[in-house]
């Protein structure tokens, strides 16, 4: 009998100016942020559709994170346009 597993994560891409955002933060803020992409990455329903776009936004009002990115159409890769914490 195999062992229960958790959920299945997509694999976490940071685009260039994720990258880039991503570089001035604080350990702390990098920490915050850390645990929201794990949110994401279980679950890329997660957030609110931008409108008009494949882009989805997520704001974690507890850890002051919000990630603006999207999904690919099988969920297993989950790109991050956008981060801040």
């Amino acid at each position: 009998m195999s062992p229960d597993h958790g959920a299945r994560r997509s694999r976490v891409i940071l685009v260039e100016p994720a990258l880039t955002q991503l570089a001035k933060l604080t350990a702390d803020e990098t920490h915050r942020l850390d645990r929201a992409i794990v949110a994401i990455s279980v679950n890329p329903a997660l957030g609110t559709e931008v409108p008009g776009t494949l882009l989805r936004d997520y704001v974690d009002e507890i850890d002051g994170v919000r990630v603006i990115f999207y999904a690919t159409a099988l969920g297993s890769i989950t790109i991050v346009a956008y981060v801040e914490a």
